[in-house]
C-alpha cells in the first residue's frame, strides 16, 4: 500500500524571464516502509519535488496536481494542520545543514524544539531526549555537545545534528535532501550507515546525486531529468542495467565507470526542448524524439520515458 502518492504534479516559478518549469507532470508513489532514491543532476527539480511534499515552497509558486499522504491531499488541508503534520508525521533532513541550523541557538535546543512542539515534552526533559538523539546519531560526549552552538560542530557533526532533528518526533515518513553532500569519504560512509539504521521500518525519500548512497540504502530509484521522471526501477535492476540513455550516461559519468561525461549541458527549464527533453544530448535520438514527447512506458516491471521501448 502506498503511503505517499504524487499525481500529475507541476511546479512553476515565475521569473522576469518567464516560467521556470521545475517539476513537469510527475507521477510517483512510495510504499509503506520503502526507501526510494530520487537521483539526477543538480538543478533537475529533485529538491523542489521534496519541498512540494511538505509545502515549503515560496508563496508565488504555481502548483498543479495532487499529493496524497495516507489518502489525504496535503494541498487541501489548512496551513495549521500542515504545520502539525510537518515534523510529527513527515520529517525533513534538509540540504546544507550549516545554513539549516540557527547559529544563535544551541544544537540541543534546536533538536528539543520538535519534541516540545509535537510530543508536548517540557524543556528540561526535551534537552535530555536531545542528548539521547545525539548519542543515537553517533555524536560523542552528547551531554557536552548538546550545549554547543553550530559553529562548534564539524560538517559531519552538523549533518548528524539535522538528522537527529529530522527523526526527533519519530515521523512515519522522512525526506532526506542530499544527506552526504560536501562530506569527505570517511564521514560519508558513516552517514550512509546511519541512514540505513534510520530507514529500518521507516518510509524514506532520499534525494541525492550520489549513486553510492542510492545503491547502499534505497529499495527503488527514480531518475529525474529537466523536471521530469525518466526512469523508475528497483535499485538492484537499475545498477545491473540502465534503460534510459540519460540514466546510462549518468552512471557512466562516475569515476568508477570510466568518467565519461554526457555531451552538452542540461536544458533551460524556462524554454525546454520540444519533444524529448534529453534528445539534444542523446546518442539514440531519432526524428520522432525531436518532435514528440515520450510517455512513461512499462518494461518488465520498470518505467522508462523513451521511444526505444515503445
Amino acid at each position: 500500500m502506498s503511503l505517499l502518492t504524487i499525481s500529475s504534479l507541476y511546479v512553476d516559478f515565475p521569473t522576469d524571464d518567464g516560467l521556470v518549469r521545475a517539476v513537469n507532470g510527475v507521477d510517483l508513489s512510495i510504499a509503506e516502509d520503502e526507501v526510494l532514491g530520487l537521483i539526477g543532476e543538480s538543478g533537475c527539480g529533485k529538491s523542489v519535488l521534496g519541498l512540494s511534499i511538505i509545502r515549503l515552497l515560496q508563496e508565488d509558486v504555481i502548483f498543479k496536481g495532487d499529493i496524497l499522504y495516507r489518502g489525504e491531499n496535503l494541498y487541501l488541508i489548512e496551513k495549521e494542520d500542515m504545520r502539525k503534520l510537518r515534523g510529527k508525521e513527515i520529517g525533513m533532513i534538509p540540504q546544507n545543514p550549516g545554513s539549516s541550523l540557527n547559529p544563535v541557538l544551541t544544537v540541543g535546543s534546536q533538536i528539543a524544539e520538535p519534541l516540545m512542539l509535537h510530543k508536548h515534552v517540557k524543556g528540561s526533559l526535551a534537552v535530555k531526549m536531545a542528548e539521547k538523539l545525539l548519542e543515537r546519531v553517533r555524536i560523542g560526549d552528547p551531554q557536552k555537545r548538546v550545549k554547543d552552538y553550530p559553529h562548534q560542530y564539524s560538517g559531519g557533526m552538523k549533518e548528524r545534528a539535522v538528522m537527529a532533528m529530522g527523526i526527533a518526533s519519530e515521523p512515519r515518513f522522512i525526506i532526506a535532501d542530499e544527506p552526504t553532500k560536501g562530506l569527505d569519504v570517511t564521514v560519508k560512509r558513516n552517514i550512509v550507515k546511519l541512514l540505513k539504521e534510520i530507514s529500518e521500518k521507516k518510509t524514506m525519500l532520499i534525494i541525492t546525486h550520489d549513486l553510492g548512497v542510492a545503491e547502499k540504502v534505497c529499495d527503488r530509484i527514480a531518475v529525474m531529468y529537466a523536471g521530469e521522471l525518466v526512469e523508475v526501477s528497483p535499485a538492484a535492476l537499475m545498477f545491473e542495467k540502465q534503460l534510459h540513455p540519460y540514466t546510462g550516461g549518468f552512471f557512466n559519468s562516475l569515476p568508477s565507470r570510466g568518467l565519461k561525461p554526457i555531451k552538452g549541458s542540461s536544458p533551460s527549464l524556462i524554454d525546454p526542448p520540444q519533444g524529448c527533453r534529453f534528445h539534444p544530448r542523446c546518442n539514440y535520438c531519432s526524428d520522432r524524439c525531436r518532435t514528440e514527447h515520450p510517455p512513461m512506458i512499462e518494461k518488465n516491471g520498470r518505467l522508462v520515458r523513451c521511444f526505444l521501448y515503445a
